[in-house]
């Protein structure tokens, strides 16, 4: 077989390319237009630089200038394109090969939910391999106050739902369910702090849930991961194999969805 070495002009071409994606990727995340200096200032490089790849991404519709301004945006050919993407993007099918990868190192059911302003959506279920099934359908919603998937949808996504939910009378579904709005604040802080919810018995009595976020390529809140058994293999008191093995679940989901979060690297977590 024949070595196949890249000369200097394709890994130039290879360079230009990503730095031209990067340039993209940036002005996509701003919320308003920005100038080539402060693009010269973010990437560390020359206005000359910059503009030379502007140009060619304004050229063919991926950045609009305005003329008034002479700041740049998006424009409506990168727009497109993403409308394209999302209306073909199934995060289940994305998600379900690690889930089963942290199935089957924990054997707990997996449970992929994607949050709304009524509560949990729940998208995809891996079930576990003991003989009694603990699970939960595809297609039910969880509550926000009394479910591991539900706070984390409180802690890390809009924070209206907080509001609204701490606005209404909480439910009791257990003797054990949050039912006062102060308890319920301080958990969802320390849930922002420590990465992960749990809910044991909050839901229904005998059950416990563990959940972390998943997010997408822009750091919002996309869906949260859980594992789901009975008390007696899920207790309250959680195994730190359970969290460390539900966190790495959720960031490889996170970055097959393009997220790169602090102190992140370009390899992806293991869940072994």
């Amino acid at each position: 077989m024949n070595d196949i070495t890249e000369s200097p002009e394709s890994a130039n071409s290879v360079q230009t390319v990503i730095f031209a994606l990067r340039i993209l990727e940036h002005v996509a995340k701003q919320k308003e237009a920005v100038r080539i200096t402060d693009l010269a200032a973010h990437f560390e490089t020359t206005k000359t630089r910059i503009f030379r790849h502007l140009r060619t991404l304004v050229q063919y519709g991926y950045i609009v200038q305005d003329e008034e301004s002479e700041r740049y945006r998006v424009g409506t050919r990168l727009i497109a394109l993403g409308l394209l993407v999302s209306g073909n993007f199934d995060i289940a099918g994305v998600s379900q090969p690690i889930m089963r990868m942290l199935r089957d190192k924990r054997n707990h059911s997996v449970v992929l939910g994607v949050p709304a302003a009524d509560g949990i959506h729940i998208v995809a279920v891996v079930p576990s391999t003991a003989p009694i099934e603990i699970t939960v359908r595809p297609g039910s919603i969880l509550g926000f106050h009394y479910t591991a998937q539900g706070k984390i949808g409180l802690a890390f996504g809009n924070p209206s739902w907080l509001k609204d939910t701490v606005r209404n009378a909480l439910s009791t579904n257990t003797p054990y369910t949050i039912h006062d709005e102060r308890n319920l604040v301080a958990e969802v802080d320390a849930i922002r702090r420590q990465g992960w919810a749990a809910a044991p018995n909050q839901a229904v009595t005998g059950l416990n849930a563990l959940a972390a976020p998943v997010f997408d390529a822009n750091g919002t809140l996309i869906a949260s991961v859980a594992v789901v058994d009975s008390v007696q293999f899920l207790p309250e008191k959680i195994d730190e194999l359970d969290i460390q093995a539900l966190l790495a679940c959720a960031s490889a989901i996170s970055r097959k969805l393009g997220y790169r979060g602090p102190g992140d690297s370009d390899s992806p977590p293991r869940l072994s």
